[in-house]
């Protein structure tokens, strides 16, 4: 429990650097709030991006890195999720849930139409990995 509060302490308070880059979504913004390899596993890292949607915002549909084990956690409003077949899901503020390697993300979105929505993603994946998510082909 000491390593989860840890990572978002951590996760929030370098999220407000500025964002890093924005996908080709609506209303979504992506910044990474950390990249530190983890010293006792050798050759993987821990890294962490806060993705902000405005009312409304989507992310498009993805595949996360076949080594990305990932850990989300909403700081504020409702997020819609769905991975891989399972449901569709709105989690609320403080709510979390746990992606495997290789996950397809096909919803990820802001439940509200009209309040803002934040979520901190923190993957532990392969150092070398370039590309956490692939957008899908359309």
């Amino acid at each position: 429990m000491y390593f989860y509060k840890s990572v978002i302490a951590c996760a929030v308070t370098l999220a407000f650097s500025g964002p890093v880059h924005a996908h080709d979504a609506k209303g979504e913004t992506v910044s990474q709030a950390f990249l530190e390899k983890i010293p006792n596993i050798p050759g993987k890292s821990l890294r962490a991006f806060v993705v902000e949607y405005a009312p409304g915002g989507t992310s498009p549909s993805h595949t996360h890195d076949k080594s990305a084990f990932i850990f989300a956690y909403v700081l504020e409003g409702a997020i819609r999720s769905q991975v891989d077949d399972g449901p569709v899901h709105v989690f609320k503020v403080g709510e979390n849930w746990f992606e495997v390697p290789g996950a397809h993300h096909r919803v990820s979105e802001n439940a509200s139409k009209t309040k803002p929505a934040k979520l901190l993603a923190v993957f532990v994946l392969d150092s070398d990995a370039t590309h956490p998510t692939t957008p899908d082909a359309e």
